[in-house]
């Protein structure tokens, strides 16, 4: 009697097939012989040699990210700050160069500054909006340019092809964080960069319920590079979230394309709003890049900053007081919408930014457009007392 357990997902393949991915779960991989065991690790980057480099979940879901990126590889993590940690750490060695935005995510900048210079890397961050004029800054040792456009809170737009056109020319990678736009918005492989890093957590997952982040690439090294310190670092992804993200990508278009659509509405009329004293929201015409950004996405994000005229901050504690339909977080890109907060003392640690005072950080879900602009608007009446005007 053949007491080995049977291997349902091949046998009952020709017999079942589904609209939704199957789930593969494994931490061993098993061999057919002794020659392929001995051999396990000439199967990656793509083949399977043990759980911590994924199962056929993870790889479908990674052909999926690189097809949206227009790239040839994709590797996913367990978070987008694991995918932005993992993309420094795979690309620099001590003695090495980085430039920076001074307008990336905040955790990406700390671990640059407080990880990245105690194993002898030099970090250095450039203004947003520097343009070609970064070629000023490139160095004989500077390996990396890394860029977020438009940036986490401040919304500054990069001209991505002026940079990665200097990076080219004197043999510097680039990489991007390009969760704000989604692959929908803007592609940046097709604009000369060579990474593309997600957080998957934001529009593709969709639902404020997975953590995940992307590196998608042309490059074969880097894919092989990538690929090595996700298993030396045993930065497994859980198939299952790999199905949520799978899940949330067959909607994301239409989502995205909703989100949009409301937070322009939105920007719109917040701008004419006599407490509102400057929008950070790039596709607003009259918003600081507009024409930067009209010129090369495809679309907007539903991600907005504002700021308000001169005031107390209990005129911010009245205003967060009156939100119901948007909850206070830190993240982006669900269903839901979300209010940050980010005062004027945490703005004016950086280096080069142009923007002075306390930020609001707004995340239009799939409510209602004119429910959100509502209580938004009668958020702002709720704290009007507290402003001279």
């Amino acid at each position: 009697m053949n007491s080995s357990i049977p291997n349902l997902g091949t046998s009952t393949r020709g017999a079942f097939a589904s609209l939704v991915p199957p789930v593969w779960r494994a931490s061993t991989v098993v061999f057919d012989s002794l020659d392929d065991f001995v051999n396990r690790r000439t199967r990656l980057p793509d083949g399977f040699s043990y759980g911590t480099t994924g199962t056929p979940t993870q790889r479908a879901l990674e052909t999926r990210i690189a097809e949206l990126d227009g790239a040839a590889h994709c590797v996913v993590f367990p978070s987008g700050q694991a995918a932005i940690c993992s993309a420094l750490l795979a690309l620099l060695k001590k003695g090495d160069h980085l430039l920076m935005t001074d307008a990336a995510y905040g955790l990406a900048k700390s671990f640059a500054v407080e990880r990245l210079q105690a194993l002898g890397i030099e970090v250095e961050f450039y203004p947003p909006r520097i343009g070609a004029d970064i070629e000023r800054l490139v160095r004989p040792n500077t390996r990396l340019i890394w860029l977020e456009s438009p940036g986490t809170v401040t919304m500054e737009v990069e001209d991505v092809p002026a940079i990665t056109a200097v990076a080219r020319a004197r043999g510097v990678l680039t990489a991007i964080d390009n969760t704000w736009a989604s692959p929908l918005g803007f592609a940046a492989l097709a604009r000369g960069v060579d990474l593309c890093i997600h957080a998957c957590t934001k529009y593709m997952g969709g639902h404020s319920d997975v953590l995940m982040g992307s590196i998608a690439t042309n490059d074969e090294g880097l894919y092989k590079s990538l690929r090595g310190l996700q298993s030396q670092m045993g930065l497994a992804v859980s198939p299952e979230d790999c199905f949520l993200v799978a899940r949330g990508l067959d909607t994301m278009q239409v989502r995205m394309e909703r989100q949009a659509t409301s937070a322009q509405l939105i920007a719109e009329r917040l701008a004419a709003h006599r407490l509102v004293r400057r929008m950070l929201f790039p596709a607003l015409p009259g918003a600081p890049d507009h024409a930067l950004w009209a010129r090369d996405f495809r679309q907007s994000g539903c991600v907005m900053s504002l700021q308000l005229l001169d005031g107390p901050y209990d005129a911010y504690r009245a205003l967060f007081g009156n939100l119901k339909l948007f909850s206070i977080g830190a993240s982006w890109g669900g269903v839901r919408s979300i209010a940050a907060f980010y005062p004027a003392e945490e703005l004016a640690k950086r280096n080069f930014c142009d923007v002075r005072g306390p930020v609001i950080r707004l995340s239009i879900g799939l409510d209602d457009p004119q429910a959100l602009l509502d209580e938004l608007q009668g958020a702002l009446r709720a704290c009007e007392t507290s402003f001279n005007l």
